[in-house]
């Protein structure tokens, strides 16, 4: 029987060996959750389809970039997060600059400054957001935009459900505080 290994070790043994069944190992236990967090960014299956095997591949060449500072799962996920962000703003900056826009279909009387104040409220969350460590960006995002279930990060995070919900709670504290910081 295949003893499990931790995360830490298969990434220290794929370093060491380039056997590709240790990284394989790895893919197994995070391709799922990579492509939910590509899901969440781009609404379509195909395109996180393609951005889930670009992270993979990405991670195969760059694997000794993480440096043990945080858990294999936090590092991948900022990795992910980051790599969407990256594709999704190339993307709007690719169509902005091709005029790749539906300007005779928008109805501008029908905006009444609602997307200009969601834009604002947007960047301040997100600027609130980055004055969050990478462990409390990581909580938050993974139970309100994944969608993950306390139970389910308290045994991701190997926590207590109350624990769960105390980082929660403080993390979202801290947000509020930042984003009225911003103000």
């Amino acid at each position: 029987m295949k003893q499990k290994l931790t995360d830490e070790e298969l990434v220290n043994n794929y370093l060491e060996t380039h056997q590709n069944d240790y990284f394989e190992q790895l893919y197994e236990r995070y391709c799922h959750k990579v492509h939910r967090k590509c899901l969440s960014f781009t609404k379509d299956d195909v395109q996180a389809q393609d951005l889930t095997q670009d992270i993979f591949l990405r991670l195969m060449t760059r694997l000794d970039s993480y440096k043990h500072q945080a858990r294999f799962s936090t590092w991948l996920y900022s990795v992910t997060h980051n790599y969407c962000t990256d594709q999704i703003r190339g993307a709007n900056k690719r169509q902005a600059l091709t005029g790749d826009n539906d300007w005779d279909t928008l109805d501008i009387s029908a905006d009444d400054g609602i997307a200009e104040q969601e834009e604002q409220i947007a960047r301040r969350i997100h600027r609130a957001m980055t004055c969050l460590s990478a462990d409390e960006q990581m909580l938050l995002h993974q139970r309100y935009q994944d969608g993950i279930s306390v139970k389910e990060l308290a045994m991701q995070h190997a926590l207590t459900e109350s624990a769960v919900k105390m980082r929660l709670k403080r993390s979202r504290d801290r947000l509020r505080q930042y984003y009225w910081q911003n103000d």
